[in-house]
């Protein structure tokens, strides 16, 4: 048995140096077309990059690695840019230079291999991954062989001391991969639960530009747990420009919609506006006949004062007169005709004074009556107002509008039941005028009677017809001052209930005003609203356009991840792992005999 294995060696060996020809021309065939591409450039299509990094259970990076395919169109010397600690060929066995940040290759295939590997590198991610156990947090490698109730927290963040490029443009793919006989009741409210074998995968996505924490929990029996695996590659996805042809007809009704409320906010305004105007030309005519009532009001004091005088004195004439017998100073009776027409005169004066009252009356009864008039006589139904509350309008607005319609219509109403009264007021003054200066003219006649008596009649006759006529004119006189009397209490009431009726006039010309006010704010906003709308469609659109832009990343060209000087880059990943938590085995302390034994050894032991 042992001269076999030896017969084998023996053969071995002979196989073994009997090729040594075959290589060593292979080599030199080799070496000398190496030599022809010495001293000429390569040129390769693409290049990509893929970054390798371990890190440690919490996160924290621990060493880093880039393998570097280049794609060649043309075999020579290749520079490549890296600020690597070591360098090594992936491809064959040249060896590659690396100084200075520079790695220099000899490629001759058609696609080249070689890892370098980085020392203090960042990634552009802050990668933390806290571990709590019952609530209580602890160091990984210290979970191992525990049980409880585990959570475990995964949080990413940007790394400023990174170029953001990789941040902003690749999406993060974190895979956890949990043991069921170990993990019960797993809970992942943000991730996708997934069959990866015997074991549960939790995966979770973190967009771009984004920054995200997860949170896995669960019972652990006997903790242990594989390593968490993170990729990152440049964000992609396929997505077909949405139909949006229904969302913007709709949206051209709805526009459309905002245009027509717009236009009616418009109408309101404007009939809003016309009220408000009728209304503070009612508030002026009402002030100015309010105004002339009270200087009536306050006449007819004076008109009664000089009235009652009148009357006073042809009473006292009158009895004076009546009492008077034969024995009469006719004298005396020739200045009775002088007193009478002095008291024509005072009726005169009065007369005119009622005119004057009456063509103040007129005229603010008539101001009063054409702004009344000038109300606009709209009727809106109960129907329309509570079509107008459900509209997007100002609810404030709408009930000043409504009490101003309302305290507008009880205004014209309130006036149209006392235009009687009003309009009656000018015929008493006409009738008092009238009356006053035919009593006057009756005086100033009598008083030429009683002198033409005086001269042609006896003492006796002439007392006798005075005494007749005084007694039917003062008794006239008294009819007369009881009507003026009624007259101006009639007028004195009539001023204090316009005083009312003016003081919800004046309301209401401020409410109009304020409604004004309201409404035009309204058309205001309506009218931004119709110019942020007019579009509508082609906004939705125009958005709709960005969303999709937004996450269409397909223009989307990497830069290098070690060097910004290297160039053609198509690819570049990220792929990451974390050191496992497992429990410790027992250590040996012999060491056996296969470990003692050196290469050579082992190497004969193949044929022994």
């Amino acid at each position: 048995m042992r001269t076999k294995k030896i017969g084998l060696l023996i053969l071995s060996t002979m196989l073994v140096f009997s090729s040594f020809p075959s290589i060593t021309l292979a080599n030199e065939d080799k070496e000398a077309k190496s030599s022809e591409n010495q001293e000429k450039t390569g040129d390769y299509t693409t290049k990509d990059e893929v970054v390798y990094g371990n890190l440690d259970a919490a996160g924290k990076i621990e060493d880093m690695y880039v393998v570097n395919t280049f794609r060649m169109t043309e075999p020579g010397k290749v520079v490549d840019y890296g600020n690597y600690a070591s360098v090594r060929n992936l491809t064959n066995l040249a060896n590659l230079e690396n100084k200075e940040g520079k790695v220099q290759f000899q490629a001759e295939e058609e696609a080249f291999y070689y890892q370098g590997n980085m020392k203090n590198k960042s990634l552009p991610w802050d990668v933390s991954i806290t571990y709590l156990l019952d609530g209580k947090e602890m160091e990984p490698q210290e979970l191992a062989g525990k049980s409880g109730s585990l959570e475990i927290q995964i949080s990413t963040a940007a790394n400023d001391e990174v170029d953001p490029e990789f941040f902003e443009n690749f999406l993060l793919q974190i895979a956890v991969t949990l043991d069921p006989t170990k993990f019960d009741n797993i809970q992942a409210p943000e991730g996708t639960k997934a069959n990866a074998g015997q074991n549960k995968q939790i995966n979770f996505s973190v967009m771009p530009e984004q920054e995200e924490e997860y949170i896995i929990s669960a019972d652990v029996s006997n903790f242990e747990m594989d390593p968490i695996e993170i990729s990152a590659a440049p964000y992609s996805m396929s997505i077909e420009s949405p139909d949006t042809s229904g969302v913007t007809g709709e949206m051209q009704e709805l526009s459309n919609a905002i245009s027509d409320v717009h236009s009616g906010v418009g109408e309101l305004n404007d009939g809003v506006s016309e009220l408000n105007q009728g209304a503070q030309e009612l508030s002026d005519g009402s002030t100015d006949y309010r105004n002339g009532m009270n200087e009536l009001n306050q006449s007819s004091s004076e008109l009664i004062n000089g009235s009652a005088s009148i009357r006073d004195a042809l009473t006292t004439i009158n009895q004076t007169v009546q009492e008077s017998t034969g024995n009469v100073d006719l004298n005396k009776l020739k200045e009775f005709p002088n007193r009478l027409r002095e008291v024509a005169s005072g009726l005169e004066d009065s007369a005119q004074a009622i005119d004057g009252m009456k063509q103040e009356y007129n005229t603010a009864n008539q101001q009063l009556n054409e702004t009344i008039n000038g109300i606009p006589s709209h009727q809106i139904s109960e129907a329309q107002f509570n079509e107008l509350k459900e509209s997007n309008a100002d609810q404030q607005v709408i009930e000043q509008l409504i009490e101003t319609y309302q305290a507008a219509t009880t205004a014209k109403e309130t006036y149209n039941a006392v235009k009687g009264a009003f309009d009656s007021v000018t015929g008493a003054l006409d009738q008092s005028s009238s009356v006053t200066r035919e009593m006057a003219s009756n005086l100033n006649e009598m008083a030429t009677e009683i002198e033409k008596t005086m001269r042609t009649m006896e003492e006796v006759d002439v007392i006798s017809q005075i005494q007749e006529g005084l007694s039917s004119f003062s008794s006239n006189y008294q009819s007369f001052h009881n009507g003026l009397v009624s007259y101006t209490d009639g007028v004195d009431e009539l001023a204090s209930s316009y005083q009312e009726l003016d003081a919800g006039i004046q309301e209401l010309a401020k409410g109009t005003a304020s409604t004004s006010d309201g409404v035009n704010e309204l058309y205001s906003g309506t009218e931004e609203l119709q110019e942020a709308t007019s579009n509508l469609p082609g906004q939705v659109q125009q958005q709709t356009d960005e969303m999709m832009e937004e996450y269409d990343n397909s223009d989307y060209k990497p830069s290098s991840f070690v060097s910004d000087q290297n160039k053609h880059v198509e690819v570049v990943q990220f792929v990451l792992q974390t050191e496992s938590i497992e429990i410790p085995e027992p250590e040996s302390s012999e060491k056996t005999e296969e470990e003692e034994k050196g290469i050579w050894e082992r190497f004969l032991d193949l044929f022994r």
